[in-house]
């Protein structure tokens, strides 16, 4: 075998295992996430989350999602996902907490919980999204959610463990909702310690898709480096 084949050989082989790394990449980066496209500080909107199902035999049955207390949320209303029923568990707040616009917030839905019915849930490789009305939001840089995920072999995975900047992210990070902006007529809130650090913990939390992404173009770099060799090593045994 010439050397220009082994080359591009070598160089096929090397795109594929680079590929395999960066599909890798992509699951392992399957956690739960929250977002939204109209919610803005204070005003109210809609938040979803997004569970993906990651076990390869059980499917999910239940979704725990537990709100802030520390920064309430004043009215929050569930959107019905078919197959699923839905509880939701306010708390007293002692001592109240009192909101940006001034008023006293004495109770809160701190924790709504989704329920599949029996034979349904989430099944291996999918994922479902369940939704939340908000508001008023309250006006901070970004808001966290633990969330936990039930499967039907009994098994419990948290997500609650924070992320944090300049750490490697941790296996379950709980959900970061970054909130940007205000509403028409808001005033948005200074920063804070506080709000600072979650504002990095959201940042620290969309870290994992740069190297993600480069994994994915030295897999396309590689890739044509192995094409090109393999086209002179055939040119080359023509001319022979």
């Amino acid at each position: 075998m010439s050397l220009l084949r082994r080359r591009a050989r070598l160089g096929i082989v090397a795109a594929a295992t680079v590929a395999l790394v960066a599909a890798g990449a992509g699951v392992a980066s399957a956690h739960v996430t929250v977002s939204s496209t109209d919610a803005t500080q204070g005003g109210y909107g809609k938040v979803t989350f997004r569970v993906p199902n990651e076990s390869d035999a059980a499917g999910t049955v239940k979704v725990r999602i537990q709100l802030p207390t520390k920064t309430p949320i004043p009215s929050v209303s569930v959107q019905p996902v078919p197959g699923w029923t839905v509880a939701a568990t306010r708390t007293q707040l002692n001592p109240p907490v009192v909101s940006d616009d001034g008023d006293k917030i004495t109770e809160t839905v701190s924790v709504v919980e989704f329920d599949a019915a029996k034979g349904g849930g989430i099944p291996p490789g999918q994922f479902q999204e369940f939704s939340l009305a908000v508001g008023p939001i309250p006006k901070a840089d970004s808001l966290v959610f633990n969330v936990v995920q039930s499967y039907s072999d009994g098994k419990d995975v948290a997500w609650i463990e924070p992320t944090v900047q300049g750490a490697p992210e941790p296996a379950h990070p709980a959900p970061v909702w970054s909130l940007s902006g205000s509403a028409a007529g808001a005033t948005p809130a200074a920063d804070t310690p506080a709000s600072a650090d979650a504002g990095q913990s959201a940042a620290a939390a969309s870290s994992p898709a740069g190297p993600a992404l480069f994994v994915a173009i030295l897999a396309l770099v590689v890739g044509i480096a192995g094409v090109v060799l393999g086209v002179l090593a055939r040119r080359r045994t023509v001319s022979s």
